[in-house]
């Protein structure tokens, strides 16, 4: 029981979050039938509501947000085409280089902390036109961004962004795992980044707090191209209307709760910016705090074996980072003790 106890407060992430009883209760009531088949009438009213809600043709539910990035990635490319992302983008990070397994496609990535980039940026990265050059063809951004600390776009930039790649012919996928935060954070809507792109990929499992599931948006034809990709990556899922039905409850109860994980953020934050053996700490924008340890005062192995002595856990992330994540298992409480953890380090 000890130790179970110590492991309370766990920040390693917003996916490690659990069903409420009312989002099991939604699973329960589900009904389903075989999705290969078209037939689960769950997903189907998830995929209507997820489409409707970025303001595009159609959705496609996949296990996770790796699987409807590198499903975009295919549906938008050729092999020996490259796509531009940002240096610490997810898909180029995170993904296991699937741009070139699954795509045969290269990356162009661009020079930036924060994982956000401009239309300049994508100007500059574009390829010529030369036979021994990968084609440029797709442009993908992160919002918000995991490794800039949970950093967000600004609509105004997006839509830049969108104006250079119609103008050079590129398509725009955005990869949305965090979508929901940035939304909260920057105040536009659902709609606002949907007309936006050309597709972009939600995740349910991470701050809306769902056990698993993303989806893929996007017009008919694209989805369509999208949904054979999926059975040929394995994704195909047969009876997983309970799945979706938690994805729905947490559509329509855990978006606006968001903005309690932004504050919880910030107060960590704060708390670090005062500590003499924190070199620096990323902007905290959303959920996301990234900080950096001044290895003359400690370390990064120190401070995470203080936190777990506490019963906090974080993450490693880099050689002198740390992450920690709020989500909505994170009470004010729990924000209260591990404020109390960093001081007395």
């Amino acid at each position: 029981m000890a130790n179970r106890q110590r492991l309370l407060i766990d920040l390693r992430s917003d996916t490690v979050t659990k069903p409420t009883p009312a989002m099991l209760q939604a699973m329960l009531e589900a009904e389903v039938g075989d999705d290969v088949f078209g037939e689960d009438p769950t997903v189907g009213i998830l995929e209507r509501k997820i489409a409707k809600l970025f303001d595009k043709e159609a959705a496609l539910f996949v296990p996770s947000g790796t699987m409807a990035n590198q499903i975009a990635v295919k549906a938008h490319t050729q092999p020996m085409d490259e796509i531009i992302l940002a240096k610490n983008a997810h898909i180029y990070y995170y993904e296991t280089a699937g741009f070139a397994f699954h795509s045969g496609v290269s990356v162009k990535l661009v020079d930036t902390e924060s994982g956000i980039f401009t239309h300049e940026d994508v100007m500059q990265n574009i390829q010529p036109d030369f036979d021994w050059l990968p084609k440029t063809s797709l442009v993908c951004l992160e919002n918000t961004s995991n490794k800039g600390g949970g950093s967000c776009y600004e609509l105004e930039n997006i839509h830049n962004i969108q104006k250079t790649c119609t103008e050079k012919g590129l398509k725009l996928h955005i990869d949305g795992a965090r979508i929901w935060n940035a939304i909260i954070a920057k105040g536009y809507s659902t709609e606002d980044i949907g007309r936006s792109c050309d597709s972009i990929s939600v995740c349910f499992s991470k701050g809306l707090g769902a056990p698993v599931g993303s989806a893929l948006v996007g017009d008919i034809a694209f989805i369509k191209k999208s949904r054979r990709i999926r059975k040929a990556f394995g994704g195909g899922m047969r009876q997983v209307g309970l799945l979706a039905g938690a994805a729905i409850y947490a559509l329509d109860h855990n978006l606006q709760r968001l903005t309690t994980d932004h504050l919880h953020a910030q107060a960590i934050s704060e708390i670090l910016n005062k500590m003499e053996w924190v070199s620096s700490v990323l902007p905290t924008e959303t959920n996301i705090i990234i900080f950096e340890i001044h290895e003359e005062k400690t370390s990064v192995e120190q401070v995470l074996s203080h936190l777990q002595e506490n019963g906090i856990l974080a993450v490693q992330f880099g050689p002198k980072h740390i992450r920690m994540v709020t989500h909505l298992d994170i009470s004010h409480e729990m924000v209260k003790q591990v404020v109390k953890c960093i001081l007395s380090h």
